[in-house]
């Protein structure tokens, strides 16, 4: 009887046991689900930038090297159709938008250096091949335009001394120089022989000469760029993957006033530190613009291959005048007046020339820039306007729209007889759009794979671990319960013992072997030898 009671609890406390485990089993996995819902994005993003880092042989610096895709650039040129009324007849000047003349790119990053901090050394490669096909209009196509050399010398000589304005005059005479040149799309952008630069060749020192022989709007982009540039790899710090460390050995600028003005530390456009939120302020910096150029969101878009992303666009007041965004006061170094509310002046980047850029149409600028010409129709955000998609979770372009307009601020000189005449005015040239129109497939497919898997497989593999805990956790908790229910009933039964009904006293004659406990002479009683010997004469037994 022990042994089978010691039997019956070692079986009780196996059982008991075996459930608690599961018990523990299904807490765990439950614990296990909240871990993942909480850094599975953390260990992902983790994953990310260690495969993003640019290191030579991966897949993102191949990409990066050389981009996989086809970017385009559209040019418009504004075409002077009444330039002698505008000068003789004190007319607005009349503007015919030609194009676009279209061309492809092809980009590419060479002569690497791979440095041992961590950044990577590069000269950046553009070629360009002019598509027919998508453009409205030929090479050939002869355009009036504003002279840029003559009236950037002009400009530049209104506060010199007299005699050398007179001097300039009789020389411009001599050259026959006039304020409008008509000259041919293809010459204008990428460059013809202009007789001031080819005087100035002759008699300019050395050490100031400019560093090209002809004009053109595009002239030397169609190469090789001898600027050096200097990246962050991420290795040392994911934050800093793709910008600029240093460019042509600066780490800053030194047009502005101020150090934040100067810095240099942005994007090329190509690719952006991971892990982008709409709270993210992107820069982007490029030569032509002279300064980093902020972005900020938008809105969410999506691209054609079901890739999401969030659409960066530079801040409304961004080329404001100081009145309206006092932030812009370091980037006018001499001082009031400044450029105009919706232009920026880069003549401290383009060799003290006049320009300023602004977006096209004069999107988000002055209305009065507009009003003092015709033929430019009102801007429309649409067309006009500059913005980037990035993949948040890699940093990477999904598309873009570069769209920036060329304008020459003219002053007049009434000392040069060839501009005597030419007002103060800003004077629009050209505007181009460049930018990525799609990805390549196998880009789009990695790309999505990023942007969907990770909350996809959180979601499955949280869901799984708590499901699962909490299916183990019922079932443990349900048998135990009816383990102790049945526990108790045992227990119940087990402490009910059998009691034997009282005897009746037995009947007695007076013979005292009538009794009930009369022997037999041997110890034994009658009812021990002959059990139907029970109850006397009630039984029909009676005594001798």
């Amino acid at each position: 009887m022990h042994h089978r009671q010691k039997l019956c609890d070692k079986l009780k406390s196996n059982f008991l046991r075996k459930w608690w485990f599961v018990i523990v089993v299904g807490l765990v996995l439950i614990l296990l689900g909240a871990i993942v819902t909480v850094y599975f994005s953390s260990w992902i993003n983790s994953i990310i930038d260690n495969k993003i880092i640019l290191r030579n042989g991966s897949q993102t610096f191949g990409w990066w090297r050389k981009p996989p895709v086809e970017p385009v650039i559209r040019i418009y040129v504004y075409n002077v159709t009444n330039p002698e009324e505008f000068l003789y007849e004190g007319k607005k000047p009349m503007l015919d938008e030609l194009g676009p003349y279209v061309y492809e790119e092809v980009w590419e990053k060479v002569n690497l250096r791979i440095n041992d901090n961590n950044t990577i050394t590069f000269n950046q490669r553009k070629t360009f091949k002019f598509v027919p096909e998508l453009s409205v209009g030929d090479l050939e196509d002869v355009v009036v335009v504003p002279n840029i050399p003559m009236l950037s010398a002009t400009s530049q000589s209104k506060h010199a001394a007299r005699f050398l304005r007179l001097a300039m005059a009789s020389i411009m005479d001599i050259l026959k120089i006039r304020p409008f040149v008509e000259v041919p799309v293809g010459k204008l952008l990428w460059g013809y022989e202009d007789p001031l630069l080819k005087l100035a060749k002759d008699v300019v020192p050395k050490e100031q000469k400019l560093p090209y022989e002809e004009f053109g709007l595009m002239y030397g982009k169609n190469s090789t760029s001898a600027d050096n540039v200097t990246v962050f790899t991420g290795g040392n710090d994911i934050r800093q993957f793709g910008l600029i460390d240093k460019f042509n050995g600066l780490s800053h600028l030194t047009h502005w006033k101020t150090e934040k003005c100067n810095r240099l530390n942005g994007s090329d456009g190509s690719i952006f530190p991971p892990h982008i939120t709409p709270n993210t302020t992107l820069y982007v910096y490029e030569k032509d613009l002279c300064r980093l150029l902020p972005l900020r969101f938008l809105q969410e878009v999506e691209t054609a291959g079901g890739v999401k992303g969030y659409r960066f666009t530079p801040p409304k007041d961004v080329f404001a005048d100081v009145a309206k965004n006092p932030e812009n006061d370091c980037f006018c170094p001499s001082g009031p007046p400044c450029s105009p509310n919706g232009l920026f002046n880069i003549s401290l980047c383009q060799f003290d020339s006049p320009i300023m850029l602004s977006f096209p149409h004069f999107y988000l600028a002055d209305p009065k820039l507009r009003d003092a010409v015709e033929g430019m129709s009102p801007p429309d955000p649409e067309k006009h306007q500059l913005y980037i998609d990035v993949q948040p979770q890699m940093g990477v372009a999904l598309g873009a729209r570069a769209r920036i307009q060329l304008n020459l601020a003219v002053s007049q000189v009434v000392d040069i007889k060839q501009v005597a005449t030419f007002p103060d005015i800003v004077f629009p040239i050209m505007w181009f759009e460049e930018g990525i129109d799609h990805l390549p497939e196998e880009v789009t497919d990695m790309l999505s794979l990023a942007t969907n898997a990770p909350p996809i497989a959180r979601a499955v593999i949280a869901y799984g671990l708590f499901a699962l805990g909490i299916v183990l956790l019922v079932i443990a908790v349900t048998c135990l319960i009816r383990s102790s229910g049945r526990q108790e009933t045992l227990n119940l039964e087990g402490t009910s013992h059998y009691v034997k009904p009282e005897k009746k006293p037995p009947t007695t004659t007076g013979h005292p072997d009538a009794t009930n406990g009369h022997t037999n002479g041997k110890g034994k009683t009658l009812e021990t030898l002959n059990p139907a010997f029970v109850g006397g004469p009630e039984n029909g037994v009676t005594n001798q």
